[in-house]
């Protein structure tokens, strides 16, 4: 794509980025029949390629953001499907949350947008207010009708979402040291998160016992909250860029305490984003090397468990499983055979869902700020999944676990929980209907005269 930046505009760094990334766009027009808004509204500008020339007149111009533009950006989901499909190696999304970024700083929302934007920024990424707000989310139930009349539909889709009855705290959400009894063959921090340790804790339990069994210290940082991914794709780089500062002074402190073998994510959205963080942080002279180290440390669970091997389970089963991949996880981090393989190595039957690439809408907090469309995307996954008959699905996000949790009946779990029952973890929760389908592998003989018959 020919651009026609001026060399005072080439001076700023983020423009030269984006400039860089425009210049590899052929318009060749492959990103349009992977895009799951296109596929949904049929709007060129809800494509990559539409979103492109949009951000490019932007960024060229100089100017304030249109509302067009703000418009269609949001509507972006970052599934970043294009950039799995692209030929050319269009960075779409730094490009993207380089556009977030200049909308926000350059064309201040309307008071309802800034509060609820603001809302979701100051309560979701902290634990203690997110579970104190959704304990008061009932109250707010009779009053969806009213909410949506006057346009709140925000607030009325949040308190919808809200679960009945929230989960107790999970046994090991840290500060602290998860210690293994076995053989201890590695040293790894956890990512606690912020949303999914309130929403389902059971995954992080079930990621301690998984490792701990098998031979892994287990280290949740004091100090480590959120990843940043939250108000990142609000558009909220300096916050951003804040708690990930946070994140990376926490972990160093561990690093320096011994070496640490990985940092791990079993929230696929929070991973992509603590990948990132060397080019998140690159232009920072004080963290930029230590944002690159732990980069290059982060592990999601699954492909950590899949390259260390945790040998055979020890329970074995006949339950279907369709596994659905998160957008953050087979676009965002490339990890597409690993969560299979390791459920099929633990005796489950695992399907593929129809459309695997289409969002299901979820993508942070899209399903609460586009609610209609996100709808629209879970009611699509969820009559996929559907075909398919399964018993459980998997997936390896909380984001699309809840997405998707409130759109059928059908359970669904982490990937890591159904893990941890084959290796001898409890049931998952909501799974315990299925518990008779699944059997204990005989333990093998002991001494060779076992296998010796007359």
């Amino acid at each position: 794509m020919q651009t026609n930046f001026t060399a005072e505009q080439l001076r700023d760094p983020r423009t030269a980025e984006a400039e860089r990334i425009l210049r590899r766009c052929v318009h060749c027009g492959l990103c349009t029949a992977v895009c799951s808004t296109y596929v949904v509204l049929g709007d060129e500008r809800d494509s990559p390629r539409g979103r492109i020339y949009l951000m490019k007149d932007m960024f060229e111009g100089g100017r304030d953001p249109s509302a067009e533009v703000r418009l269609h950006i949001d509507r972006c989901l970052s599934c970043l499907s294009c950039m799995t499909t692209c030929p050319s190696g269009v960075d779409y999304m730094h490009l993207v949350d380089h556009a977030r970024s200049y909308i926000e700083e350059r064309a201040p929302r309307a008071p309802k947008a800034r509060f609820m934007r603001g809302l979701l920024a100051r309560v979701v990424p902290y634990p203690r207010r997110f579970r104190w707000a959704l304990r008061a989310a009932p109250l707010g139930r009779p009053f969806r009708g009213l909410m949506r009349r006057v346009g709140l539909s925000e607030l009325a889709t949040m308190i919808d979402m809200a679960p009945a009855v929230l989960p107790r705290a999970g046994r090991f959400s840290g500060p602290g040291t998860a210690a293994t009894k076995s053989e201890r063959r590695a040293r790894v921090i956890m990512l606690a998160g912020c949303a999914q340790q309130v929403l389902r804790p059971s995954i992080n339990d079930a990621t301690v016992r998984l490792l701990a069994r098998r031979g892994f210290d287990v280290v949740v940082s004091a100090g480590a909250g959120c990843c940043g991914a939250l108000v990142h794709h609000l558009g909220r780089e300096n916050e951003a860029k804040a708690q990930a500062r946070r994140n990376i002074d926490a972990w160093m402190k561990e690093i320096g305490k011994g070496p640490v073998d990985a940092v791990l994510i079993n929230a696929s959205g929070c991973g992509t984003v603590v990948k990132d963080y060397g080019h998140l942080l690159s232009d920072d002279p004080v963290y930029a090397a230590k944002a690159k180290q732990i980069a290059d440390l982060a592990r999601d669970i699954s492909e950590f468990v899949a390259g260390v091997g945790i040998g055979a389970p020890v329970r074995w089963s006949s339950i279907k499983v369709a596994y659905h991949s998160a957008c953050s996880l087979q676009h965002g981090q490339g990890i597409t055979d690993e969560p299979k393989a390791l459920l099929t190595q633990a005796g489950f039957s695992v399907v593929d869902v129809p459309e695997g690439h289409i969002c299901c809408g979820s993508a942070g907090t899209y399903n609460i700020l586009q609610p209609e469309i996100a709808t629209q995307l879970r009611d699509r996954k969820v009559q996929n999944i559907k075909t398919m008959r399964p018993d459980v699905v998997a997936a390896g996000n909380i984001g699309c676990i809840t997405q998707l949790g409130g759109g059928m009946s059908i359970p669904i779990v982490h990937t890591v929980e159904l893990l941890d029952w084959a290796y001898g973890g409890p049931v998952p929760r909501g799974l315990e209907t299925l518990e008779p389908f699944v059997t204990d592998v005989p333990k093998p003989q002991r001494v060779a005269e076992d296998y010796i018959t007359a």
